[in-house]
């Protein structure tokens, strides 16, 4: 014991406790002696259930996807929405919801929604909204959400003068309508029950913080976005304590991997003490990213 406390693997967080593994020591247990627990095959179903029920609007599907990963884990699941910059439109459904405001729905090639609700400019002519669906998703279909936002005034010249009013709307807030998730939203997370239950979250203060660096996300999201743009898909990142590049995350560790949705990526990944059980952690991220990938190719 005294050996590995030499090498800096052991430690004593305060001077009446015992030793306790560092974050050099969970780090080498990672690397070198770690086995990743293998999913049963009603865990990988689960898994695969939960993701085929999931509406395929992009924050539901993360949300729900987080939700399954920390009831599963007893840890905090947590994930991040693709951006949609490269992702290949396929078609705009449009949906009064009052007569001033419309429920916008865009799917992308993999199938996947994003929805949002605008508030419209002028009564909303219900009969105008099919022509209007038909001539944009006609003129628009196959194009990234990037090339839409730059070119799609162009491509819509000569449209119908009755259909003027929706269409011209639609232009308008073309980088609001064909574009990511609000960044506030692109990150969700599930399970703070869990994790709060947990011996560490005993004391008030280290319940505050955690539940404030997970409402403002930022402290989260840079270790999910370099898991998102690992070119090696499934790869697993774990970042441990004083690893991870926020202060916020020093007492906790990270395991996330790569999802891809067609064109776009995002990750899913979990959020627990140093001291969490890495193998098991790692079989279920790298089983619900490619449940995500899987069930939208």
């Amino acid at each position: 014991m005294s050996d590995l406390e030499d090498g800096g693997y052991l430690g004593h967080p305060h001077t009446s406790s015992g030793r306790v593994p560092t974050d050099f020591g969970y780090r080498a247990y990672v690397d070198e002696l770690m086995d990743v627990e293998s999913l049963t095959k009603e865990e990988r179903n689960l898994l695969s259930e939960g993701v085929s029920q999931a509406p395929p609007e992009i924050l539901e599907l993360m949300h729900e996807s987080a939700r399954i990963l920390g009831q599963m884990s007893n840890l905090l699941g947590v994930a991040l929405s693709p951006r949609f910059a490269t992702a290949v439109f396929r078609r705009l459904d449009i949906v009064p919801v009052t007569s001033a405001r419309a429920m916008f729905v865009v799917t992308v090639e993999s199938g996947l929604a994003k929805t949002l609700i605008l508030e419209v400019e002028g009564e909303i002519e219900r009969d105008q909204i099919a022509s209007v669906v038909t001539l944009l998703n006609e003129r628009l279909s196959g194009l990234t959400f990037q090339e839409i936002r730059e070119t799609a005034a162009e491509r819509v010249r000569g449209t119908d003068d009755a259909d003027l009013d929706l269409v011209s709307f639609v232009l308008k807030r073309a980088s609001v309508i064909f574009s990511d998730p609000p960044e506030s939203r692109r990150m969700t997370y599930s399970g703070a029950g869990f994790i709060l239950s947990q011996l560490e979250f005993n004391e008030t203060d280290r319940v505050r913080h955690i539940i404030e660096f997970l409402e403002s996300g930022e402290a989260v999201v840079s270790t999910l976005e370099e898991a998102q743009n690992d070119e090696d898909e499934g790869r697993i990142v774990i970042r441990i304590g004083r690893e991870n590049a926020a202060d916020d995350l020093s007492e906790y560790s990270v395991v996330a991997a790569r999802y891809s949705l067609g064109q776009v990526t995002g990750s899913i990944g979990l959020i627990g003490t140093t001291r969490m059980d890495y193998g098991r952690a790692v079989g279920l991220v790298e089983g619900m990213a490619a449940a995500i990938s899987r069930y939208f190719v």
